[in-house]
């Protein structure tokens, strides 16, 4: 993301082949309508009006939207570090605290006063970043302070509600999450379907099928997305370790293969991703 706040108001539908897919900025998903099954790192959301998802946008996720079906929502996405200077001012860094501590989380609104007050004043962020010229000081100012406002609702609506979803799950959610557990352990060795049917005590059709249909993407999509984040961490955690212990560490095949999936699914080489990440580190210290 180039740009430090990207805000969607009440965006209709789904766009076309969405991956599992994570990314540097923090991101809150306010649910309005629908239908929608949403996955986060190994968790399974399913959907309700009013839910809000909390992401520190690392861990993998996707939404699973039947064909055709209703898919109403609003995103905030924001690199912390945009803000942070008047949060500390403010003494408001603790707004943060359910990024960085929790990762990721469900808050259940059941469309409350709360939730409602959340999606206005993401409409006049949405309105203010489309109407207003690039560089304009006093916009930056009032988006700066709309987000802080965004932020202190979500924490008040964490402490009213439970920030966890009830563990009483069905079971093929539970299957599929167990699935996803197994991955995420296991995912710099080799993994086949045989070693999931044969750790997790299921059948091989079995796992295929349920992963499938709980998150809508194959195992070896999850498998290669988990990878591919792993590398990302690895190339911003580590500048200086090389790129065939990078692929080596996340699971890749070969640095040949890994160079040529990174490319393709990031859009630049293992090295540009490397150089421009780092490159935003020293701009911002």
């Amino acid at each position: 993301m180039n740009e430090p706040l990207i805000v969607n108001y009440r965006v209709h539908g789904i766009w076309d082949n969405v991956e599992y897919h994570s990314h540097q900025e923090y991101e809150i998903f306010l649910f309005h309508s629908g239908t929608c099954r949403y996955l986060i790192h190994n968790q399974i959301y399913d959907l309700e009006p009013g839910d809000i998802l909390i992401m520190d946008g690392l861990a993998l996720h996707k939404p699973n939207v039947p064909s055709n079906g209703e898919y109403v929502r609003s995103t905030v996405h924001f690199s912390p570090q945009w803000l942070k200077g008047m949060l500390k001012e403010a003494g408001g860094l603790y707004l943060l605290e359910v990024f960085q501590n929790l990762h990721h989380c469900l808050i259940r609104t059941k469309v409350c006063e709360e939730s409602k007050q959340l999606e206005k004043v993401i409409s006049r962020m949405e309105e203010i970043k489309r109407s207003s010229p690039s560089n304009d000081v006093n916009s930056e100012l009032e988006m700066k302070a709309l987000l802080i406002q965004v932020l202190t609702i979500v924490h008040r609506l964490g402490n009213l509600e439970s920030l966890k979803v009830s563990n009483d799950k069905m079971e093929k959610a539970q299957h599929a999450e167990n699935i996803a557990e197994y991955i995420q352990e296991n995912y710099m060795n080799r993994i086949t379907i045989d070693s999931i049917a044969a750790a997790l005590n299921i059948s091989k059709s079995y796992v295929s099928h349920v992963f499938k249909e709980m998150t809508g993407f194959t195992i070896m999509e999850y498998v290669m997305g988990s990878r591919l984040t792993q590398a990302k961490y690895l190339l911003e955690a580590e500048p200086r370790k090389a790129l065939k212990e990078i692929a080596n560490e996340s699971g890749f095949e070969s640095v040949s293969h890994f160079s040529r999936y990174f490319k393709s699914k990031v859009g630049v080489t293992a090295k540009e991703y490397r150089r421009n990440r780092l490159k935003i580190y020293s701009e911002e210290s």
